[in-house]
C-alpha cells in the first residue's frame, strides 16, 4: 500500500540543542510535505561541534526495539535515510534495516559521516571506514564530503583538485555500488582565482556528471551537511529530477549561511534554520547546475 504522506526513515542522532542531525532533518523534511520516522541512534544534549561536557545517551541497544516494532506494524518507506553512525554495530543494525525496508519502489540515501576538513571525526572507531564501504553499496544515493570520498578511497586529503580528476575518483567510488554520487565542499583547481565550494554529482545509470558551485563563504556551521541531504531527500521525493534537487539544496544551504552570518550569535548553534524554511516553499528562477563533460574511460 503506498503511503498517503510520503514517509522517510531518518537514522541519526538527536540533539537537545543545536541545528544538526535529526533537529535539522525532521523539520526541512516536514516542511517539504513529507512524514520524518526517527530512528535515533545517541541522544545528547547537544551536538558535539563546539560544545563541551555534553550528556551523552548510546541508543545501539534500543534501535532493534524500535526496528522490531515497525516490522510488526507493517510499515514501509519511501525513502530510508542513513546519517551519523557511531559504531561498528550501528553500521551492522542499518544494513539489516536496508535489507528489510528496502525494495525497488523505495530510495536509499546514505550519508557517510565521518570526518571533515581532512580528517576522520575523534569519536569514530578504527574499522568505521571500512564497514563504510560495505554500507554504501547497499545505497541508491550517498552524499560524502569532499574528505569522506578521500577517506572512502583511501587517498590523501588535498585542498585542490582538478575538474577531471575529482570526476575520475568518483566514477571509481560508483564501482563500489550506489548508483548516485554526490559530493560536497569539493574545493578548486589551484589556478582558480576565486574561491568557491562545489558539488559534483554522477549519476551512473544516465552515465553523466553535474555540477553546481557558490562562492566561499568564510565561515561554517555544524549541521549543513545533513540540512543538505535533507533538502536533497524532499526535493527528489517531490519528484524534481536529480540537477534541481542539487540546485535546490546548495541554494538553501548557500542562503542560510549568508543569512545567519548577518546575526550575531555562537556559529556552534548552527544555522538559522526556522528563519530560512520557508525559501523551501519557493520555485528555483534559475537553475546553476552544469552539466559537465564525461571525459572518464
Amino acid at each position: 500500500m503506498k503511503n498517503i504522506i510520503k514517509k522517510v526513515a531518518a537514522i541519526n542522532d538527536l540533539s537537545g540543542f543545536g541545528r544538526s542531525s535529526l533537529t535539522a532533518i525532521i523539520p526541512i523534511i516536514s516542511n517539504m510535505g513529507i512524514q520524518v520516522c526517527p530512528l535515533p541512534t545517541a541522544i545528547l544534549s547537544t551536538h558535539t561541534g563546539g560544545f563541551k561536557n555534553f550528556s551523552f545517551v548510546d541508543f545501539t541497544d534500543n534501535m532493534t526495539d524500535f526496528i522490531n516494532h515497525w516490522k510488526a506494524l507493517g510499515l514501509n518507506f519511501d525513502c530510508i535515510y542513513s546519517g551519523f553512525l557511531g559504531s561498528s554495530k550501528q553500521i551492522d543494525i542499518v544494513s539489516d534495516f536496508i535489507d528489510f525496508f528496502g525494495n525497488d519502489e523505495n530510495l536509499v540515501v546514505i550519508d557517510p559521516v565521518m570526518g571533515d576538513d581532512g580528517s576522520l571525526y575523534d569519536t569514530m572507531e578504527n574499522d568505521i571506514v571500512s564497514k563504510m564501504k560495505n554500507l554504501i553499496e547497499k545505497a541508491d544515493i550517498i552524499t560524502p564530503n569532499f574528505t569522506e570520498l578521500c577517506l572512502l578511497l583511501n587517498k590523501k586529503y588535498k585542498s585542490t583538485i582538478s575538474e577531471d580528476e575529482i570526476k575520475q575518483w568518483i566514477f571509481e567510488l560508483s564501482k563500489i555500488g550506489p548508483n548516485i554520487i554526490i559530493v560536497t565542499s569539493v574545493p578548486e583547481e589551484k589556478n582558480s582565482s576565486d574561491k568557491f565550494s562545489n558539488v559534483i554529482a554522477f549519476d551512473k545509470k544516465n552515465n553523466v556528471f553535474w555540477k553546481t558551485k557558490c562562492k566561499l563563504i568564510p565561515t561554517s556551521y555544524p549541521g549543513t551537511g545533513d540540512s543538505f541531504t535533507s533538502v536533497l531527500i524532499g526535493s527528489l521525493l517531490q519528484n524534481d529530477p536529480l540537477p534541481i534537487a542539487i540546485e535546490k539544496a546548495t541554494n538553501f544551504i548557500n542562503q542560510c549561511i549568508r543569512s545567519s552570518c548577518k546575526f550575531k550569535y555562537p556559529n556552534r548553534e548552527g544555522i538559522l534554520l526556522e528563519k530560512m524554511l520557508p525559501m523551501l516553499t519557493h520555485p528555483i528562477i534559475e537553475n546553476n547546475c552544469e552539466l559537465l563533460k564525461n571525459n572518464i574511460k
